[in-house]
């Protein structure tokens, strides 16, 4: 067995209290921030004044209650600058798409749309006409739908004008053909936290888009499976959407996003 390598347990047991304050909705008194942390107010309290010392904590003179300090602001913004949302996502694709046994692939907003940047095939690969760089429609495709209810509306209007347009000369029945519809298929997509398509933009294939959120609550990136209907599980909250969804917001809380 390999050794743990040696540590300063006291700056692993302080960090408890720091910990509680990131996740905190507000500033706490002493005796709350020591209970959440699991130590006494007296031993709460020695080490908060290292930390206020150092910056990382900050304790208001009128309430007496603490908070994160601007030390801890520095260290969060510089680490913010430093993630690259797709660098993180890659890895945990691939093992996904071993765990749900369907491809995956990673999708931006880039200068045209929605574009798969990375692919992840599966033993069970469906074969797709999809290539990396491709631009996902917004209309007809999970990726689109996913990043569509999520962007802002003036980036999005002029090409889902086209789409709606084509859909009326091409008299499409599975997908809106008004800005109406589509607003209201956007706010569905809103309401469930991902979007999913069967038989929409490939006969036979079905897909789920999970967002991703930096630390501004803005869409990062979409993480995509799709599979072919017959094998691909569509149901929402199944073998599919599921896993999706819990790995879209564990990168989202890695890239700072706190839930609303």
């Amino acid at each position: 067995m390999s050794k743990e390598r040696a540590g300063i347990q006291s700056v692993e047991v302080g960090f408890a209290l720091l910990d509680v304050l990131a996740q905190a909705r507000r500033p706490l008194m002493l005796r709350d921030l020591a209970a959440a942390a699991g130590m006494s107010a007296a031993k709460a309290h020695r080490y908060l004044v290292s930390f206020q010392r150092l910056q990382l904590v900050a304790q208001d003179g009128a309430s007496a209650h603490y908070d994160l300090g601007p030390a801890a602001l520095k260290l969060g913004l510089a680490s913010l600058s430093r993630l690259d949302a797709v660098k993180l996502a890659r890895p945990r694709v691939s093992a996904l798409a071993q765990e749900i046994g369907h491809t995956l692939a990673l999708a931006v907003w880039g200068n045209h749309g929605p574009t798969i940047v990375h692919w992840e095939e599966s033993p069970q690969a469906v074969t797709v006409n999809l290539r990396l760089g491709d631009v996902m429609p917004l209309l007809s495709s999970a990726t689109g739908r996913c990043f569509a209810a999520y962007a802002a509306p003036e980036a999005i209007t002029p090409m889902l004008k086209d789409e709606i347009a084509r859909a009326q000369r091409q008299r499409r029945q599975d997908i809106p053909t008004s800005l109406a519809e589509a607003r209201a298929l956007f706010d569905e997509v809103r309401q469930r936290g991902v979007a999913r398509v069967v038989d929409t933009l490939l006969p036979g294939v079905a897909g789920f888009c999970a967002p991703v959120f930096d630390a501004n609550g803005h869409i990062a990136l979409g993480m995509v499976a799709l599979g072919a209907v017959g094998s691909f599980d569509a149901a929402w909250g199944g073998a599919v959407e599921k896993p999706l969804r819990a790995a879209a917001r564990q990168l989202s809380g890695d890239l700072g996003h706190r839930d609303a």
